[in-house]
């Protein structure tokens, strides 16, 4: 299994088309901090649009721009104008709730929704993404920089699910809402995938998808996590030196070995503190903690919680 399913078995991911907002300019989208286990998206189908968030400068987006928002910042999207933008009116199509104005200037089409993430933890995921993430499924320019076929399959596929999405929201029929928001999921992995594929991959965890070299390790990892990894038994595995595999995995997603390690186990414990009725020491000694002191005093460090607390609010953090 790949790197991109196996984070995706441990941390199931579900999506929720929300919104369709069609403005001309002046316009801007203002969005709050987003709820727990929630990471909001945009589509931008059709128009330009300036990004700013607290994850860097701000960012021009043209029409087939995803932007994700992995931690759930704040973020403002608008037309660039630096104008007061206009009222809006408000209606519903469907499953939709569609936000229009009077803006005479270019016109910005948006799908807005979100990722929701499964009540497992899910440092794994978010911690090795970027606070923002745009992935520019649009053509590339005559006469750009060629692409691999692969990566020209997957830019291909994640343009055919955007226009379906597209289509579906807004000509809907029976079932519309289930269908789109399935599409919605697809529409996470796909992106990751296209990310991960391209020339400057996010640097975090699926960056380790471009160094086949460590993908021994990583599947030991997530295969036997209950074995007593040493660093030497994971570069061994590896055909590496010790020095060697320390470096590139650093050099890979600027994280150590061994706390990837701990975040493979500490994800898995949780998962089956969630959907097993094995005992805590039990489940603590099946991902490589043969003292159940050590087990509790890890999980609680990782994940904030006992491991007990976790499983009686059914990993709600918040409850």
């Amino acid at each position: 299994m790949d790197l991109l399913s196996r984070l995706l078995s441990l941390i199931p991911v579900t999506g929720r088309l929300e919104l369709r907002c069609l403005f001309g300019a002046p316009w801007k989208i203002d969005q709050a901090v987003s709820g727990v286990r929630e990471i909001p998206y945009h589509v931008l189908l059709s128009g330009h649009a300036v990004l700013e968030d607290v994850n860097g400068p701000p960012e021009r987006l043209t029409a087939g721009d995803i932007i994700l928002f992995p931690a759930g910042n704040a973020h403002l999207i608008h037309d660039g104008s630096g104008k007061i933008a206009g009222p809006e009116t408000k209606s519903r199509k469907a499953s939709l709730i569609v936000f229009e104005n009077d803006g005479k200037g270019e016109k910005a089409d948006f799908l807005c929704g979100r990722f929701l993430l499964g009540a497992v933890p899910d440092r794994l995921l978010r911690d090795h993404l970027p606070g923002r993430l745009v992935v520019h499924s649009a053509l590339p320019e005559p006469g750009g920089d060629v692409e691999g076929s692969a990566r020209s399959i997957v830019r291909a596929r994640l343009r055919q699910l955007i226009e379906l999405m597209h289509e579906e929201a807004n000509d809907p029929g029976p079932g519309s809402e289930m269908f789109v928001n399935h599409l919605s999921a697809a529409l996470f992995a796909l992106t990751l995938r296209f990310a991960t594929e391209g020339t400057q991959p996010p640097h975090g965890l699926l960056a380790l998808s471009r160094r086949p070299r460590l993908q021994p390790a990583i599947s030991a990892m997530f295969e036997t996590p209950g074995e007593p990894w040493t660093l030497d038994q994971l570069s061994a595995l590896c055909n590496m030196s010790r020095a060697t595999f320390i470096r590139q995995f650093q050099e890979a997603i600027g994280r150590s070995a061994s706390d990837v390690l701990t975040e493979v186990r500490m994800t898995i414990a949780g998962r089956m503190l969630l959907h097993t009725a094995s005992p805590i020491a039990e489940i603590g000694e099946a991902v490589g903690y043969q003292s159940n002191a050590a087990f509790q005093r890890v999980f609680k460090r990782h994940i904030g919680v006992s491991p007990a607390r976790w499983r009686s609010s059914g990993g709600n953090l918040e409850a």
